[in-house]
């Protein structure tokens, strides 16, 4: 019997929102130096960010000088309530038990501890002691797509159930004012945020089947986008040439991946593009030749989450599904350090066991 690996349910949890101009206004305008003030509040205004969430908001708390260790445990604090949460609704979402399920996948680049996220979530939500484990770190914003991928893999090959969580707590590593890397600085404030979302993958059955993974890595720009550990929480680099880097990669990306299932762009209608920020998403469509409504679930994730890192690209996923007409044929597309691009192949599957 063939076997497919499908999406069946997902879930996601977020951190209470707060407005990007009450951010700006009650935080950041006072923590960047005068000089840099004018040029934060462009960033900050032309992020494509309306509102965002925060475990550790700015406005109540200031970790901008807080140890790394600090840091992480606040992370296992905040990240597992929020985890738990994301796993629950997608358990009860594909109708199936905890302790049925035969791995527990765990993406997340922002926090670190052991017992980690997927031994205390497996512990506490009841799964089987005899589940597998897998936790995937600095990958960052593309990891839910190998993250799926290996899900995927497994439930092909052992015909059992798999979850994967994607959870961050990026408010965890506001930088100090004094960083070395300003412009850097002030861009991944504006953009970023937190959140969890898990998916169920099943063998068979109603859901979105995984058809097919692909990647590409240019080593050439290892260094446009970096995650570097500080003594004082981690330190994005952001370079402002990651665009042009996507811009030579995307569209073959995009060929290579429909052309091995004799597929083309105009027979995708759902795209699960990750809204690394508004200029990323002006590149992807530009070279894929999508119409607005295409991107118009990334935009909206976007304004209304800001970039969550890896959960993000499954914030869209779960939009394009809710729609009154979800879609039949979706393409993922994820992208991070490396720099690295990953696409995913989803199609709606009713086929049952």
């Amino acid at each position: 019997m063939n076997r497919n690996a499908t999406i069946a349910g997902l879930g996601t949890a977020l951190p209470p929102p707060a407005v990007q101009d009450d951010l700006w206004e009650g935080f950041f305008a006072k923590h960047y130096t005068a000089e840099k003030r004018a040029l934060g509040k462009r960033i900050f205004a032309n992020s494509g960010v309306r509102t965002r969430q925060a475990a550790v908001s700015p406005l109540l708390e200031d970790v901008s000088e807080w140890t790394t260790e600090q840091r992480m445990r606040r992370y296992q604090v905040e990240a597992v309530p929020l985890g738990k949460e994301a796993v629950g609704r997608a358990l009860t979402d594909a109708g199936i038990r905890a302790d049925e399920l035969g791995l527990f996948a765990v993406c997340s680049c922002t926090g670190y501890a052991t017992p980690g996220l997927d031994i205390l979530l497996a512990r506490d939500l009841g799964m089987s002691p005899s589940v597998q484990r897998l936790f995937v770190g600095h990958m960052g914003c593309y990891a839910a797509l190998p993250g799926l991928g290996t899900a995927a893999d497994f439930v092909v090959a052992r015909g059992r159930p798999a979850l994967l969580l994607c959870a961050e707590l990026t408010s965890l590593h506001l930088q100090p004012a004094s960083t070395r890397t300003d412009l850097q600085q002030i861009v991944s404030h504006a953009l970023f945020s937190d959140a969890a979302a898990a998916v169920v993958v099943l063998p068979n059955g109603p859901g979105y089947a995984v058809r097919d993974v692909v990647a590409v890595t240019d080593t050439t720009t290892a260094d446009h986008m970096t995650w570097e550990v500080t003594d004082l929480g981690f330190r994005m680099g952001l370079s402002p040439r990651v665009p042009a880097v996507l811009e030579l990669h995307v569209r073959k990306l995009v060929d290579d991946l429909l052309g091995r299932h004799g597929l083309s762009i105009a027979e995708v209608d759902g795209w699960a593009i990750h809204p690394g920020g508004p200029k990323i998403l002006d590149v992807v469509q530009q070279q894929l030749g999508l119409d607005d409504g295409a991107l118009a679930a990334s935009r909206g994730v976007l304004s209304a989450y800001g970039n969550c890192s890896s959960p993000t690209v499954l914030l869209v996923l779960d939009a394009l599904r809710r729609r009154p007409a979800p879609p039949r044929r979706v393409v993922m597309l994820a992208f991070g350090p490396g720099l690295t691009l990953y696409g995913t192949l989803l199609e709606a599957s009713t086929v049952t066991a």
